[in-house]
């Protein structure tokens, strides 16, 4: 129920297949799912939540088994690094770093921000950006005409 408010064109693709949602139409929030997970005792049950890697992509974008593989491998590095609440939006060739501004200057240490250059560069792309924003749900939505992000 809590992606109700967004723009999500998969929504769009579920309801023209008639894909069935049990969840949502249970009216279960992200909160309420996470309570019954603990409750009958899941692991998970407080697991980060990760959007699907299709968000990550411009609009339009033709998305490739490749380019799912760069953006999880460049997100799992960032990670790994110790870096929290990570996106990395791809914009063709081009990387585009969300994160917690507040971890600004660990990624801008020059050690770090030249592993990280270079290990993006092994994954193909031919530039690697930092979003001066930081991490926003949803940031790939301001490239949409404004009636369709409502």
């Amino acid at each position: 129920m809590d992606d109700n408010g967004d723009y999500r064109p998969g929504l769009i693709a579920v309801a023209e297949l008639g894909v069935k949602s049990p969840l949502r139409e249970a009216g279960l929030t992200k909160t309420d799912i996470r309570a019954l997970s603990k409750e009958i005792g899941l692991p998970t049950w407080d697991k980060q939540s990760f959007a699907c890697l299709s968000s990550r992509f411009v609009y339009g974008e033709l998305i490739t088994k490749e380019k799912l593989s760069m953006v999880d491998k460049a997100e799992q590095r960032l990670l790994d690094l110790g870096f929290h609440q990570v996106r990395v939006r791809i914009h063709g060739k081009i990387a585009r770093i969300e994160i917690d501004p507040a971890q600004f200057p660990k990624l801008l240490r020059q050690d770090t921000a030249g592993e990280i250059h270079a290990y993006f560069q092994q994954l193909g792309f031919t530039y690697v950006t930092l979003d001066l924003g930081g991490y926003k749900m949803g940031s790939m939505n301001k490239t949409l005409p404004v009636q369709t992000q409502e």
